[in-house]
């Protein structure tokens, strides 16, 4: 698709935004939730774990990287190091070869060895459970802190805002934002708390299968009748 025509599509979303009382998304983004976990009945988090300390690791190593590539790492280094107490030990040349691939490698080992000796220091060998002592570790922010937040300990404190988020967020007219803060603000007010947590799942499916970058498959979207941005010669309606 031509860059004038993707022009228009965001523009045609700002219109439908301006437009749009608070109430209406509302309703509309329920509707798009339901199609969404029709659609990905098995959507959640792509981040190999199995408990808080390996997800929160595996976060931190997710940044400028793809989730499976973090997933090829992962193994070798819980095997080597399986609790914050014994990676806060490690030697630092041997965690940055470990992860090498992951890019950014010395400075993700620096987040790591950082994080692991925070937590064994502040917070005897455990993740904490709270946002204000999550953000306060070596390598986390508020997007790592709701990951970790939400699918290893079932809180629903933020949303989590990636490229995918971002994306589908504005295509959809939820947001007329691009800061990755004050979209979280925004979507905390259209989504239903219970469905924090889940969204971002859902949008990361989605928007990997069909709602892509930079060309979106509208016509094969469950959402082209809702979606201001779709280009669906024909939209695709429910009953």
């Amino acid at each position: 698709m031509s860059g004038p025509r993707r022009k228009t599509a965001r523009t045609a979303a700002g219109r439908r935004f301006v437009g749009e009382k608070k109430d209406e998304r509302k309703a509309r983004v329920g509707e798009v939730i339901g199609r969404l976990r029709e659609e990905y009945q098995d959507a959640h988090t792509s981040l190999d774990h199995r408990n808080a300390y390996e997800l929160l690791t595996a976060t931190i190593l997710s940044a400028q990287c793809t989730d499976e590539r973090v997933n090829m790492v992962t193994p070798a280094l819980f095997e080597k190091y399986p609790s914050p107490r014994d990676l806060a030990d490690a030697r630092t040349e041997d965690v940055e070869e470990i992860i090498r691939s992951t890019g950014f490698f010395r400075q993700k080992t620096r987040s790591l060895l950082g994080m692991a000796e925070a937590l064994v220091q502040r917070h005897g060998g455990e993740v904490p459970s709270e946002m204000a002592e999550l953000v306060k570790l070596p390598g986390v922010g508020r997007k790592t802190a709701n990951v970790v937040l939400g699918n290893a300990f079932g809180k629903n404190e933020g949303v989590v805002v990636d490229t995918h988020v971002k994306r589908l967020s504005g295509r959809l007219g939820l947001t007329a934002h691009t800061d990755a803060e004050k979209i979280e603000r925004e979507l905390m007010k259209l989504v239903p708390r219970e469905d924090w947590t889940d969204l971002p799942h859902l949008f990361i499916y989605h928007g990997r299968d069909v709602c892509k970058a930079p060309t979106p498959r509208c016509g094969e979207c469950v959402l082209a009748d809702i979606c201001p941005s779709s280009r669906a010669s024909s939209a695709r309606r429910r009953s």
